[in-house]
This record gives C-alpha cells, structure tokens and sequence, in this order.
C-alpha cells in the first residue's frame, strides 16, 4: 500500500501545475467605474482537467453573458446603474465537469454623485410648468416599454462583428448626465448625448442589430430602438423622419432617420442613448469595445 501511494504522489509531482483546476478570478475595467459606465468585465478561469462547462453572471440586478475569447478566459460587459452610490458585486458562476460550482465576486466602489453641471436654457414656459396625469401616464408607459426592449435585448446574442460608431460626426453639445437648468430651474440630468444637427441631415446605427421599436414619444418625438443583442441597445430621438421598421435587421452605419425637433425639444438635433438591460448608460461608452474583444466575430 504504501509503494502504490509513493508512485501516486510521484506521478502527481511530475504533472504540470496547469492540469489541475486553479481558482478562478474576476476583474474589470474601469476599475472605478462613474455611474452610468459600461464596464469591461474579464473572466480567467484554468480548467486543468476539470473544465469548466459553463459560465454565467450578474450585475446591477442584470445578467451577464460572458463569451471564451481564450483558453480559459471569458469577456462580459455590464452596466452601473445611473443613481447607484457606494458599493455594487459582479458575480461569475462557474460550472466545472465535475459538477463543482464555483464563485468568483468583483465589488465596485462607487463615487458619491456629484450634483450635475447645469447647462441653463431659456425656453417657453410650456417646457416647464406641471404635466397633466393623462401625460405623465403617457410618459411611464413609453419608459416602461423602453425598459422591456432592454430586458429582451438579453434574450438575443451579441449581433456586431465591428466596433461600435457615432451616429453622426458632428459637435457634441451636451454631455451623458449633464443638468438641464430651465429658466433658473434645474430640473433632470441628461442621460444620453446631443449631436449637433440640422432637420433632414442623416442618423446612422451605430452598429448591427434588429430594430426593436419605432414611435412617436412624448418626450423623445420620432424615436427608434436597436437591439444590438448582448443586452446592448441604442435610441435615437427627436426625428423628423424614421427609415425603418420593426423586425428589421440594419447595418452598422446604416441611415435610420433624419435629424429633427419631434417631441419636447428647444431646437434640431440628434439625442443619442444607451441601455444595457434596463439599466441606462453612457452611449460613447460603447466606442470602446472592440469587436476583437467581444462581439459576433468571436468563434463560438
């Protein structure tokens, strides 16, 4: 008995470190992300001879769908909530072959929101005196079926093989979570990203999807959704013309409307948004994945 121990801790002495399974680690970047970030989520996970067979995650009450990129290593893209402080988890679940479930945990720490920097508009008093119950019900059932294209967007993989593009080239002229101050008033932050625009100039997608949603919104006008797929989806508001219809699938860069000042708007231009899921985020974010890091383009 103890010559077949002797050759069994001889023969495991020999074998690389690699064959055996080694715990597995989260990490992300950016590492301290700002509220309404898209953060870069990366996965290495040693399989050794237990493999692992399965990988999934969640953030900010979303899922992630984390996708192999390289032996042992998997890519996810999450979302921080836009009113979110303190402190947020990411988890990954791994499931081995050999029926082992191990978790692996990320946790942000958030900065306090800082009050947001006013951009003061003088506009006609219709923009900001009290809305009617008929209106503001009006205005929850558009955010609501918003949120429901976010939540369908998990239901379909990612569907781009490029990176992610501006819908238009022109100024921005104002910023992801800049304040809106009315007439003195500072009322909501702006949670998307103006393109400067006169009516009838082109809006592009900024990359392959389906078109989830086109209408007319009370606050947004002429709107169209794309569902990218991966949870990813991007608006488009305020035009004066839509090029599309639901079920259709368009190319990155593709023109899908015409810039306009369709629902409560001061002037033309394009306001461009993001989701991950439900949750709202900064639309340039999204410039920053690369196709080579996660997307359609990557084998399966």
């Amino acid at each position: 008995m103890k010559d077949i121990l002797a050759s069994l801790v001889a023969f495991c002495s020999i074998l690389p470190s690699a064959v055996f399974a080694q715990d597995a680690r989260l990490t992300a970047r950016p590492a301290s992300p700002e509220p309404g970030a898209i953060v870069r989520l990366t996965l290495d996970a040693p399989s050794g001879v237990d493999k692992v067979v399965s990988v999934r995650g969640a953030l900010a009450g979303e899922p992630l769908h984390f996708m192999q990129t390289a032996a042992g290593v998997w890519h996810a893209i999450g979302g921080i909530p836009v009113d979110e402080e303190g402190s947020l988890v990411a988890n990954a679940i791994l499931q081995r072959a050999s029926g082992k479930t191990e978790i692996t945990r990320i946790r942000f720490t958030l900065p306090k929101i800082p009050p947001p920097v006013a951009q003061p508009l003088e506009v006609d008093s219709a923009f900001t005196r009290p809305l009617d119950s008929a209106t503001l019900a009006r205005i929850a059932g558009e955010n609501a079926r918003a949120r429901e294209v976010g939540r369908r967007a998990h239901e379909r993989a990612p569907m781009w093989t490029a990176s992610f593009l501006k819908p238009r080239n022109s100024v921005i002229t104002s910023e992801f979570g800049s304040g809106r101050l009315f007439n003195g008033q500072l009322t909501t932050r702006h949670l998307g990203v103006d393109f400067r625009g006169a009516i009838g100039e082109p809006v592009r997608a900024a990359n392959r999807g389906v078109i989830a949603l086109v209408d007319n919104f009370f606050l947004a006008g002429n709107v169209v959704y794309i569902d990218h797929g991966g949870g990813v989806v991007t608006s488009y508001f305020h035009l004066s013309k839509t090029l599309v219809a639901v079920g259709e699938t368009v190319k990155r860069g593709q023109v899908i409307g015409l810039v306009g000042n369709t629902g409560r708007v001061t002037g033309p231009h394009l306001h461009w948004a993001a989701r991950y899921g439900t949750n709202t985020v900064n639309p340039l974010d999204l410039l920053s994945i690369s196709s080579s890091w996660y997307s359609a383009a990557i084998p399966r």
